[in-house]
């Protein structure tokens, strides 16, 4: 079996970001004194697969419903060039399905949480589900809300709990502006692939709102990410380096720019790593400034 087509699959520049929504509950966790390694590294490990599956099946799912044709811009997909079989692909998403059931239940093992069950159900029903289905809800433009969702809520707010066992209505504010970035990524995404979603019925936000909208959509995005972290540090002032945050903010600004002025797929394309890159830097420094603080 020739590796090189599945490390293509599994997408390898998309785990990071699925891995900072833990990284940004764990360092939040940490400031207050209530780092777990185990809680962690299980987090990670279930976030990994539950990432690798949702990448799994969007190039299964897009090549059976046909959005994988001649007019799509971004990088080549493995079943759809005849790199994998569909059907090595769907055994591949059944055995990530079964990793990350496993790693999800070992999270929980032993701990009264048992709410996190039907949660984790639903996190490898809805990575599934993007692309796979009668009616796929990525093909819905819903794909927004699940990422907010799922990278953002459950993913902080879910790490963090998991950690101290306890919920602080402010852990929202952080929880939302990786939520916030993450959508940032995806939209980039769907600017990029706007014409090749519009020719294969695909109506993700840009299809439904047009380039001009989608771009002032992604500055909302990003803006209102900052500004989610800029009032939860306000809320929770102890010291100055909880600012170091701002950091990020040159990033944004030449994000926000560049988007405006770029029309072309493959220049949009060039955006989509530099808007990933911003959202871990925010989360990296976010996370140490508030660390400092103890």
């Amino acid at each position: 079996m020739e590796l090189k087509p599945w490390i293509s699959a599994i997408r390898l520049r998309t785990l990071p970001l699925a891995l900072s929504s833990i990284a940004l509950g764990s360092f939040i966790a940490t400031s207050q004194g209530l780092f777990s390694f185990r809680v962690t590294f299980l987090c990670l490990l279930t976030t990994l697969f539950l990432q690798i599956l949702s990448n799994l099946a969007n190039d299964y799912g897009d090549y059976v419903s046909g959005v994988d044709g001649q007019h799509r811009k971004g990088p080549e997909r493995s079943v759809q060039s005849g790199k994998i079989s569909a059907s090595s692909m769907k055994n591949a998403i059944i055995l990530f399905a079964i990793l990350s059931a496993i790693s999800g239940l070992s999270l929980i093992y032993g701990e009264n949480l048992a709410i996190f069950i039907p949660l984790g159900f639903a996190s490898i029903l809805c990575a599934i589900t993007y692309t796979i289905g009668r009616k796929p809800y990525g093909y819905l433009g819903l794909g927004d809300i699940s990422v907010f969702t799922f990278f953002g809520l459950v993913g902080v707010i879910g790490s963090y709990y998991l950690q101290t066992h306890r919920f602080d209505w402010d852990i929202i504010l952080p929880a939302s502006s990786l939520g916030f970035f993450s959508t940032a990524v995806l939209n980039v995404n769907n600017m990029r692939d706007i014409e090749s979603d519009r020719i294969s019925g695909k109506k993700s936000i840009p299809v439904r709102l047009g380039l001009k909208k989608a771009k002032q959509y992604h500055y909302f995005l990003l803006i209102s990410a900052f500004l989610c972290g800029l009032i939860y540090v306000i809320l929770n002032y102890k010291s100055p380096f909880q600012f170091l945050f701002f950091l990020s903010l040159p990033l944004i600004i030449k994000n926000i720019q560049g988007i405006k002025k770029s029309n072309e797929p493959a220049e949009l394309d060039l955006f989509l790593k530099q808007t990933a890159i911003t959202t871990l830097i925010f989360v990296i420094t976010f996370g140490i400034g508030n660390i400092i603080n103890v």
